[in-house]
């Protein structure tokens, strides 16, 4: 049996829609082998589909029929760190394990890039599944088919701090809210800031990061679908966050901090929430994943 090991990403970053992600050291862990018979359980509390309509199972099908080869079955166990629709990547993060798990089983016919570019086909975008297999920040475009990336390491004075709310937001919900299309102003807005948080994060040029979270194109928009956002925003920057922004499409809310400072920020974070009548979320300080998705045997 092979095990897949996937981390968590954070999209977008303020600034960098749909082209800038991380990983973060939160994962899913998979455990699949071919069968005769579609055998799919959680290790966890975790509600999940236990037939072809699971997302691992989909995207492993999806692979094999790639390579021109019918997938007769699967067992899969599943292990679920990542909340789900929270905007930590949790949907790519299932297609990246069962792409990388099922070119395992094939024998690894394709290449690290071909399965990039795969998962990319997949899921639409980029600015998850990249960063989930590359690991580290990633920048990414898409050409025709293909992704165009480069992976960096994140400075290690930064932690993130991430504020999981007790509830879901889709993807496509929050896609809805978007407008068709935005000013030449807007636009280099985000350009310049995109380009200044990438250079940052990988500098530790850290007294940027405030204004490279600065965003016109899609934070400012789905504000309203989070509520408790202006509140975690305020609290952050009070207990010193360098930048803080949605997570991919929310709700989730990330807080870039000065590691030295992340065990008094967890601290006080959690009490502060409480204080201000904000209840039922998680606050996590995690470090960036360099390394991205990994596939073992077991």
């Amino acid at each position: 049996m092979i095990r897949v090991q996937v981390p968590a990403t954070s999209a977008n970053l303020g600034s960098g829609f749909d082209s800038l992600g991380i990983a973060l050291s939160m994962h899913n862990r998979v455990w699949m082998e071919e069968s005769d018979v579609v055998d799919i359980s959680s290790r966890d509390s975790t509600v999940i589909p236990t037939d072809e309509h699971n997302l691992i199972y989909w995207a492993a099908k999806r692979l094999y029929e790639q390579c021109g080869r019918k997938l007769p079955g699967l067992r899969l166990v599943q292990e679920n760190n990542i909340p789900m629709a929270r905007g930590l990547g949790s949907s790519s993060a299932c297609i990246v394990a069962g792409i990388l798990g099922a070119n395992r089983l094939l024998g690894t016919p394709f290449s690290q890039k071909d399965l990039v570019n795969f998962a990319a086909k997949i899921e639409g975008h980029p600015d998850n599944t990249t960063p989930a297999i590359e690991g580290g920040l990633v920048a990414s475009a898409i050409e025709g088919e293909r992704v165009y990336s480069v992976s960096v390491p994140v400075s290690d004075k930064i932690r993130f701090a991430v504020f999981i709310p007790p509830f879901e937001l889709k993807t496509e919900k929050a896609r809805a809210v978007l407008p068709a299309q935005y000013s030449r102003s807007d636009a280099v807005y985000n350009l310049s800031r995109s380009a200044l948080m990438t250079a940052s994060l990988f500098s530790g040029s850290l007294e940027n990061l405030r204004v490279a979270v600065g965003d016109r194109i899609h934070q400012p928009y789905r504000s309203g679908l989070i509520e408790g956002l202006d509140s975690v925003f305020r609290m952050s920057y009070e207990l010193g966050s360098l930048g803080t922004y949605v997570s991919g499409a929310g709700p989730t809310i990330i807080a870039m901090i000065h590691a030295g400072d992340a065990d008094s920020f967890l601290h006080y974070a959690s009490s502060h929430l409480e204080e201000r009548g904000i209840s039922g979320w998680q606050v996590l300080v995690l470090d960036t994943d360099a390394n991205g998705a990994s596939v073992s045997i077991e």
